[in-house]
């Protein structure tokens, strides 16, 4: 029986997991969005300085993509390990890889320097950032909703999602401080580097949670009940996946499409965009992007939280419903050029995002059960990484160029906000719908 749950139920998630949980995920997704500010800005000229000024904006995204394509890389091997081994030996050793491939992208030798060689080793270590992030979020998520009984899911879960939006402010923090004491030429110089240097700050949090954080009762259960009968922990989790749970899957990659399709466009294809084509201030734009962020902590903390409430389906619904309706005027406001018009476009998507994005956490990992949970949910998630995240800067990009339009993008996140609008439909709602059901699902999961 856990301690402090004299009936049995696991108690609710402790505050310093919450914490440690926030701070861990915003420094790890913060360690992968700057690298997205800093191809929309830098990459191109320091790493491919013989291409023009979009040729190099494209290799640059398509750098960025690496790490999406190697996303689903990690969330299949750590999601493996996570259900066999535990969720936090998982998360450890994915915050470690994070840290040490960001801070060597920081004192990389551009092409300048080395030729050939710094975009190879620039791909080798965003592959790595990829691989690391795509190990993480699974292991964040269960460590944060499977500590939390059945009652609070959604709101803890949220104290990983949570960290995408920090991440970003982080990022935009440290880029803006970088620029306002920098003249444009020491910036492309060697400013750009100081923001992976400073990826150093997560080795503390890394020591924070393997010391003091333990895994999740629904882990220990399992691994309890393999003593006394070896098969209740699946010998081949990810196996056990792809065998039986592949509708799932798939529907849960579609239920990322729109969230992560609008917001790739506005922290990373924006700025490209604003400042190449639009002729907008690069430090008006990270502001713009800043705030919205700020919108979007807020607005993903009450949507997991109201989730335990209303159920998972109805605020994903919601946010996808108002990301297709979205999806025209968006760009409408972005190619007034104005700073009111591209923050009313971000703030709008902001929202209808992280509506969407909040009950993710809760949603995804009760979708499967707790023995193939880590490798499904990884899964689900990092297929979507794959198949949207990563390439959407690119195709924004190449859209815009092969068009001459934006309602070209328009049109693709249109299509993105029905994907995510059918997967929404066509799946089940997890959300316990009564007490009885809340009892039931703790006695099943908690020791």
């Amino acid at each position: 029986m856990t301690a402090g749950a004299p009936d049995g139920r696991a108690p609710g998630t402790p505050k310093k997991l919450l914490v440690a949980a926030l701070i861990a995920s915003s420094i790890e997704w913060y360690d992968f969005f700057i690298y997205a500010t800093a191809a929309a800005l830098v990459f191109g000229r320091q790493f491919f300085p013989e291409a023009t000024p979009l040729i190099g904006v494209l290799l640059s995204f398509a750098t960025f993509w690496a790490g999406f394509i190697a996303r689903p890389i990690g969330g299949l091997v750590f999601g493996h390990l996570g259900d066999k081994i535990g969720r936090k030996p998982a998360v450890v050793t994915c915050l470690v890889m994070m840290g040490t491939a960001t801070f060597l992208i920081g004192v990389l030798p551009g092409a300048a320097t080395i030729g050939v060689a710094a975009p190879v080793l620039l791909v080798a270590l965003r592959f790595l950032q990829g691989i690391a992030v795509g190990g993480q979020w699974g292991g964040i998520v269960l460590l944060l909703t499977e500590n939390s009984g059945g009652r609070k899911r959604g709101m803890a879960g949220t104290f990983g999602q949570m960290g995408v939006p920090l991440g970003v402010i982080m990022g935009n923090v440290v880029f803006l401080a970088v620029g306002a004491v920098l003249s444009p030429e020491a910036f492309q110089a060697w400013g750009w580097r100081v923001p992976f240097l400073a990826s150093a700050a997560l080795a503390p949090v890394v020591l924070f949670i393997q010391l003091k954080i333990e895994d999740t009762p629904v882990f220990r259960e399992l691994q309890a009940r393999k003593e006394q009968q070896e098969q209740q922990v699946v010998r081949a989790p990810l196996m056990e996946v792809l065998r039986t749970h592949k509708r799932t899957v798939l529907l849960g990659a579609g239920l990322l499409f729109a969230t992560n399709s609008i917001f790739y466009i506005s922290i990373s294809g924006l700025l490209d965009y604003g400042t190449r084509e639009l002729g907008m201030q690069r430090q008006t734009l990270l502001t713009i992007s800043l705030v919205s962020s700020v919108v979007g902590v807020v607005v993903i903390f009450l949507s997991g939280a109201l989730s335990d409430r209303w159920g998972r389906r109805p605020l994903i619904l919601v946010g996808a419903g108002l990301l297709a309706l979205w999806a025209f005027p968006f760009f409408w406001l972005v190619d007034t050029a104005t700073v009111l018009g591209v923050a009313v476009a971000a703030a709008v998507g902001s929202v209808g995002s992280s509506l969407t994005y909040g009950p993710l956490a809760a949603y995804l990992s009760e979708l499967f059960e707790p023995r193939v949970r880590y490798s499904g949910a990884s899964l689900a998630y990092q297929l979507a990484a794959i198949l949207v995240s990563g390439g959407t800067p690119f195709i924004m990009t190449a859209l815009l160029a092969a068009t001459g339009t934006s309602a070209s993008v328009s049109g693709y996140l249109l299509l993105m906000g029905l994907c995510t609008l059918v997967s929404a439909w066509l799946l089940r709602e997890t959300r316990p719908r009564s007490t009885v059901e809340v009892r039931a699902r703790e006695a099943a999961e908690a020791p």
